[in-house]
């Protein structure tokens, strides 16, 4: 072995760690087992769940996030934006005045004509603040004072795949990290026995497939990417123990893995290695917490009530929120729930009141749920999809019948807890509700924003990967602080 000091030229630190065998996989790895070379308690797991940033960049107003995903992009012009001038001109031509020379979607862009679709749900005022809300949503129409509404979100992408790899990761390009990636990178878990990213996908819906980078770590290293949870009777792929493998075994078993990867660290700092030995410990302690923070059975029914008649259906959306509210209950830091076929670009009038009763008292109960247990007030949760819909009809228009291509101009989302103050309404489009005339919201302003709520400034948490650093904002977006009360 060359002699090597970290002063010498041609020799860093890490090389001069590892010719020592004591890489930082090594130097955790000697954390990780003890003197007898067996799994070791809570330091280590402490250790290995951790943020990068030894405290937030500023005080959080929330310490979790609760993001309720909803794939294809709903309406807003009949949920959350109501916009009486389309009701009034049904039928008629969208004027160029309006679109410009604004893209359109290969699905409408040689219709000859692009008739404008009014709403046929009624809108009615709600609350103290008086904000407006479809008919379709009754149960969140009850919690307008507790609400964001936000009119003037706008994003990049005009079609499903970028869009939605867009909102969870800042590039309509794959390959980066998702936003609850970047968070448990930045942040850590608070609970050592869970993970601090979770998603759940509602079980048997169809529309548009989800794929896993829309949650994955991307560059990041890899125990940083979501771990799913299923509606089957293992939550978690291949977390249990196989046939005849107690839990001593399994933890004999892990100890000599990591041996067999100390061996590996000491020839050279491999940060899979790494990862790899930070995720087999997290599967050892979750085969312990998973069955309890998963098993609904203690739930009262008045819960079950509260969130509707799907609740004790595994797999449904009223399900999976419960579940989202006992995770955040135990620490985990972001949850993400997808929930899909939103992609409504014919048959809206009787395929969207479908939508809203598999998730309106859900997500109704959820905020009701959090508020109850003191826990809304540092829970953010958040409502939405990709993209809008066009005023305008896809298709023919009919008497009953309509539907509405991709809109990225302008849409809607909701936000509720977590520092942002209820009761107000954000933003505005024209009446047409095709261009945004006050406060747009980018994409990239959004996901600032939601780290600024967990007290991460957007443009300080970065990773370097390919000679550049990166950060979830690119080198875009502005923190939305009016939100907060």
């Amino acid at each position: 072995m060359n002699a090597c000091l970290p002063g010498d030229f041609g020799c860093g630190r890490r090389q001069f760690l590892q010719r020592f065998g004591l890489g930082f996989g090594t130097l955790a790895l000697a954390d990780l087992l003890g003197e007898n070379g067996r799994l070791t308690g809570a330091d280590t797991a402490h250790a290995a769940t951790a943020g990068v940033l030894p405290t937030t960049h500023f005080p959080a107003t929330a310490k979790r996030v609760i993001f309720l995903f909803q794939s294809g992009a709903p309406s807003q012009l009949d949920l959350l934006d109501p916009k009486p001038l389309l009701n009034e001109l049904h039928g008629q031509e969208l004027p160029d005045s309006v679109r410009g020379a604004q893209r359109l979607t290969s699905m409408s862009g040689n219709q000859a004509t692009l008739p404008l679709a009014g709403s046929p749900f009624k809108f009615t005022p709600q609350g103290q603040s008086g904000t407006a809300i479809s008919e379709l949503l009754p149960h969140l129409a009850k919690l307008t004072d507790e609400l964001c509404v936000v009119r003037s979100m706008h994003t990049d992408a005009i079609n499903h795949g970028p869009g939605v790899t867009f909102l969870q990761t800042g590039s309509q390009f794959p390959g980066r990290p998702s936003m609850g990636a970047w968070i448990d990178y930045g942040l850590g878990s608070e609970n050592e026995n869970l993970p601090a990213y979770v998603v759940m996908v509602t079980k048997g819906q169809g529309g548009q497939p989800l794929v896993s980078r829309y949650w994955g770590n991307g560059f990041l290293p890899s125990q940083h990417q979501a771990v799913r949870f299923r509606s089957d009777a293992d939550p978690v792929l291949y977390l249990n123990n196989p046939p005849g493998i107690d839990a001593a075994a399994r933890g004999d078993e892990l100890a000599a893995l990591k041996q067999l990867h100390a061996l590996a660290l000491e020839q050279a700092s491999d940060p899979l290695i790494e990862a790899r030995i930070a995720q087999h410990e997290m599967a050892f302690r979750m085969q312990a917490s998973i069955p309890e923070a998963t098993d609904l059975s203690d739930e009262p029914q008045s819960i079950l009530d509260l969130y509707g008649p799907d609740a004790a259906v595994p797999g449904s959306f009223a399900f999976n929120c419960i579940q989202a509210r006992r995770l955040a209950e135990r620490g985990v830091r972001f949850i993400q729930l997808f929930h899909q076929d939103w992609d409504h670009h014919g048959g809206l009038p009787q395929a969207l009141p479908t939508k809203c009763r598999e998730t309106d008292q859900p997500a109704a109960a959820l905020i009701q749920d959090l508020k109850q247990r003191d826990m809304l007030k540092d829970t953010l949760v958040i409502w939405g999809g990709e993209f809008g819909r066009t005023n305008y009809c896809q298709g023919q228009l009919t008497a009953n019948s309509f539907g509405r291509d991709h809109h990225p101009r302008c849409f809607s989302i909701w936000m509720a807890g977590g520092g942002i103050a209820g009761g107000q309404v954000y933003g505005e489009t024209d009446p047409f509700g095709y261009n945004i005339v006050e406060s747009p919201v980018h994409i990239h302003d959004l996901q600032a924003t939601i780290l600024y709520a967990l007290g991460i400034d957007h443009t300080r948490l970065t990773y370097k990967y390919q000679g550049r650093q990166f950060r979830l904002t690119d080198v875009h977006g502005e923190v939305m602080h009016s939100w907060f009360g």
